[in-house]
């Protein structure tokens, strides 16, 4: 595996960003996108063991949504 995609979402109400792995059941959390950044490392290096391959990228993808009134 060389790649490893995360969805990357800002919480508009309460501040702060959320990451998903797609296809994997990884998941985390930061305030900062900096900190995020340090969170989706650890978090893959948690994941993947000596004996699995561990991506060499890692691709964070970033999801916007936009809510408004008629």
């Amino acid at each position: 595996m060389s790649e490893i995609i995360f969805e990357v979402r800002e919480d508009e109400a309460d501040g702060g960003f959320t990451a998903s792995a797609l296809g994997y059941g990884i998941h985390t959390q930061a305030d900062t996108l900096e900190q995020l950044r340090d969170n989706v490392r650890e978090a893959v290096d948690c994941y993947f063991d000596e004996k699995m391959e561990t991506p060499s990228v890692i691709r964070l993808h970033f999801v916007r949504d936009e809510v408004f009134a008629r």
